[in-house]
């Protein structure tokens, strides 16, 4: 068997896992802040969407690195 054909999807998994906590951690954080300080629910907002389009980010280049190796798989 080869071993880029079990570390592809391990290693996606792993991202995939990462990134599903980092946005739980900043969502939660986020909601947190804008029950303390409401009036700043705009500038949290703005922050959390802008931190969570990056997390995602992450995972999708992880997905593409996944398909674009998938073809060295023989």
């Amino acid at each position: 068997m080869d071993l880029l054909g079990l570390s592809l999807p391990l290693g996606l998994g792993i991202a995939a896992l990462g990134s599903g906590l980092g946005l739980g951690k900043a969502v939660g954080g986020a909601m947190e802040a804008m029950g303390r300080q409401p009036e700043a629910i705009g500038q949290i907002q703005t922050a959390m969407i802008i931190g969570a389009a990056f997390i995602e980010a992450l995972t999708i280049y992880a997905f593409v690195s996944v398909f674009v190796l998938q073809g060295k798989l023989g």
